[in-house]
C-alpha cells in the first residue's frame, strides 16, 4: 500500500494502473465512503488489478469558489491512511490545478482515467460528477462502456455525507458524528505553552495548537488522547475562558492520571461525549468545582 501525489499530466507508477478506480474528496472517510471502497475492492479483484482511491488536494472548491471552502474533517495524510484501512490498495492524491479543472468530461476520461490510470473499472456513488462544469456523471461512463472498455458500477450508499458529519460537529453532537463516521472524530495538533490557569486550579491542561481540521462546537468534552505512544482519558475545554475575560478560542485538555511536560509533543484527541456548554462562573472557586465535576464525568464515560 502506498500514497502517490501526482498531477494529471504525470505518468503514474505501474502500481496505480490496470485496476478499479474511485474518485472523490473522501473527506472524513465516513460510512458511505467505506461502503464505496468495499465495492471498489470487490471490483478490483474481478479485474485482477489494484483498488485505487483517488482524492484531491486541494479540494476543487478551493479554486472554483474559495469563499465556500470549509475546514476539512481530515488531513490528506489521515485521509490516505483511512482509505488504506478501508481496503484501498493504492491512494492517489490528484493535484487540483486550473488545467485539471478545465478538462471536459470527455478529456478527463481520456487523459486521467484511460491514459494516466489505464483503469479497467470504475466504482462511484450516485452523486459522482466530473469534468469542467461537472458535466460528466455515472450515466456518461455507463454509456461509454463499449468504447472505453471500462466497466462502471454505481454504488448506493446510506444517506451519509461529509456535510452531515460537519453539521453534527458544528452542533457539538460528537456521538452523531461518530455514528456517521463509524469511528470517533479526532483532531491533531501540537502542545504549546498556555496561561497555565488549569495548573492553579489543580487541573493542568495541555494546550493544543496548529489544528488544521474542523474543531467541534465550543464546550466541554470527554476525550481520549494519544501522545508519545500512550493513550489517556481526559476532559477537554474547546472555546474561550469567559470567567477570566478570555475570548480566544482554545483547545485545552486535562489528561487523567498524568503528570509531566508535553510541550512540543504531537497529540491526537478523540471526542467521546459532549459534557456541557461553555459557562461563565462568578468565582474561581465555582469554576474549580465545575472542572472537578467535569473531570469526574469524563472518567465515567465508557
Amino acid at each position: 500500500m502506498a500514497t502517490h501525489p501526482l498531477s494529471w499530466t504525470d505518468t503514474a507508477p505501474a502500481s496505480l494502473t490496470g485496476g478499479a478506480v474511485s474518485f472523490g474528496n473522501f473527506d472524513g472517510v465516513h460510512r458511505g465512503h467505506l461502503t464505496l471502497i468495499a465495492a471498489l475492492k470487490r471490483r478490483a479483484a474481478r479485474v485482477n488489478g489494484p483498488a485505487v482511491a483517488v482524492t484531491f488536494d486541494p479540494p476543487p472548491v478551493a479554486l472554483l469558489n474559495p469563499a465556500a471552502l470549509k475546514l476539512p474533517l481530515t488531513t490528506i495524510e489521515d485521509r490516505a491512511e483511512l482509505l488504506h484501512a478501508a481496503g484501498a490498495d493504492q491512494v492517489m492524491v490528484l493535484k487540483v490545478e486550473a488545467s485539471l479543472l478545465a478538462l471536459s468530461a470527455g478529456s478527463f476520461i481520456e487523459e486521467v482515467i484511460q491514459r494516466q490510470l489505464a483503469a479497467r473499472a470504475m466504482v462511484e456513488g450516485s452523486n459522482f460528477r466530473f469534468g469542467r462544469g461537472r458535466e460528466g456523471d455515472g450515466a456518461m461512463l455507463a454509456a461509454l462502456k463499449d468504447r472505453t472498455n471500462i466497466s462502471f458500477d454505481e454504488v448506493t450508499v446510506d444517506a451519509v455525507s461529509s456535510s452531515r458529519v460537519r453539521a453534527a460537529l458544528n452542533s457539538g453532537d460528537v456521538a452523531e458524528a461518530c455514528d456517521l463516521l463509524g469511528r470517533r472524530y479526532s483532531i491533531q495538533g501540537t502542545v504549546v505553552e498556555g496561561a497555565q490557569r488549569g495548573r492553579t486550579l489543580g487541573f493542568p491542561t495541555a494546550n493544543l495548537d496548529g489544528v488544521p481540521t474542523l474543531v467541534p462546537l465550543p464546550g466541554v468534552y470527554a476525550v481520549e488522547a494519544a501522545v508519545d505512544g500512550q493513550r489517556y482519558r481526559g476532559a477537554a475545554n474547546v472555546g474561550p475562558n469567559p470567567t477570566f475575560g478570555d475570548d480566544a478560542r482554545k483547545i485545552e485538555i486535562h489528561l487523567l492520571d498524568f503528570s509531566g511536560d508535553l510541550y512540543g509533543y504531537a497529540m491526537r484527541v478523540e471526542f467521546l461525549k459532549r459534557l456541557r456548554d461553555v459557562q461563565t462562573f462568578a468565582t474561581v472557586d465555582a469554576l474549580k468545582a465545575q472542572v472537578s465535576a467535569d473531570v469526574a464525568a469524563a472518567r465515567r464515560v465508557p
